[in-house]
C-alpha cells in the first residue's frame, strides 16, 4: 500500500448505525480492544484487498467501521450548529452520506497489504470522560504513521469519534469542510460533494 499518495483527509478516514460486531456490543469491551478489533479487521481486509477489489473491500469493511465508529455523532459534530437547522429527514441523509463515506474511504485508501502492522503504545482518559487510544501503523521501507483515537462510551461499549493522524484531526478537517459548504451551498450541495466523492473512490 502507498500511503504517500494519500491526502490526509482521506487516510485518517475513518460510522455507528448499524449492529454488527459482537466485540462492539459486548458488555465491557474496553476503548483498547474496540480500536485493536478494528484495526485488526482492517488488516485482514488489506490483505485481501487485490482480490475483493474496491466492492469486495467495501463490503468485508462496512460492519467493522460501522461498530467501531459512531458515525451518527461525528456526522453532527461536522457540520456544528448548522445540525439544528436541519430537518429529521436531512439529518438522517447526512448520516447515511457519511457513513457511506466513511467506508468507502476505508476501503479506497486500504486496498492492499506490503507487510503493515498496528502496534498499540498507549491509552489514556480525557478530562471529559473520553479515552484516547495511541497506535502507529508500521510501514515497511517507509515512515509509521501515528494514530491516535478518540472514544466515548455509547451504550455498553466504545466508539471513536475521531483520528487523528500525525496529529491532524480528522473531525477538525471535516467540521471546516462541510460547514462552509452547508452555510455557502446549501444541504444538498453537500450531499452531492459527499456522493461524488464515493463514485470517484469506486472508479479509482
Amino acid at each position: 500500500m502507498n500511503f504517500k499518495n494519500l491526502t490526509i483527509t482521506t487516510a485518517l478516514l475513518i460510522a455507528s448505525l448499524f449492529a454488527g460486531n459482537a466485540l462492539a456490543e459486548e458488555a465491557g469491551a474496553t476503548a483498547k480492544q474496540v480500536v485493536e478489533k478494528f484495526q485488526s479487521d482492517l488488516i485482514a481486509v488489506m490483505k485481501e484487498g487485490k482480490q475483493l477489489g474496491y466492492k469486495g473491500r467495501y463490503e468485508k469493511l462496512f460492519a467493522p467501521v460501522s461498530d467501531s465508529h459512531d458515525l451518527t455523532k461525528i456526522a453532527r459534530i461536522v457540520v456544528g450548529k448548522e445540525s439544528e437547522k436541519l430537518t429529521e429527514e436531512q439529518q438522517e441523509k447526512l448520516i447515511d452520506a457519511f457513513t457511506r463515506f466513511s467506508v468507502a474511504s476505508y476501503a479506497h485508501n486500504f486496498k492492499d497489504y506490503s507487510g503493515e502492522s498496528f502496534v498499540f503504545d498507549a491509552e489514556e482518559e480525557t478530562p471529559r470522560g473520553g479515552v484516547v487510544v495511541h497506535t502507529h501503523l508500521v510501514i515497511p521501507d517507509d515512515k509509521s504513521v501515528k494514530f491516535d483515537y478518540m472514544l466515548k462510551e455509547k451504550g455498553n461499549s466504545w466508539r471513536i469519534i475521531n483520528i487523528i493522524a500525525n496529529g491532524v484531526s480528522d473531525l477538525a478537517l471535516k467540521r471546516s469542510e462541510y460547514t462552509t459548504i452547508l452555510q455557502r451551498d446549501g444541504f444538498d450541495a453537500l450531499i452531492m460533494k459527499i456522493n461524488e466523492k464515493i463514485d470517484n473512490y469506486s472508479k479509482l
